[in-house]
């Protein structure tokens, strides 16, 4: 990633328990323009924040274009 540094879209549930709180950010050392969004969620955020994920995902992809 570090090389290429592709268009990357990152979301993250802070509650997640499995994983350190500073890894989203994390991110940006490899790609620093990565677009890095950490919801009010757990490991399974897509169960709670669906919509919002999928906002996310859309706008993500229309910028792509």
């Amino acid at each position: 990633m570090q090389k290429v540094k592709p268009k990357l879209l990152v979301i993250w549930g802070k509650h997640d328990l499995f994983f350190d709180p500073g890894e989203p950010e994390r991110y940006r050392k490899d790609v620093p323009k990565a677009e890095v969004h950490v919801l009010d969620g757990g490991h399974f955020a897509l169960d709670t924040k669906a919509n919002e994920i999928g906002g996310l995902v859309r706008t993500f992809m229309k910028e792509q274009k």
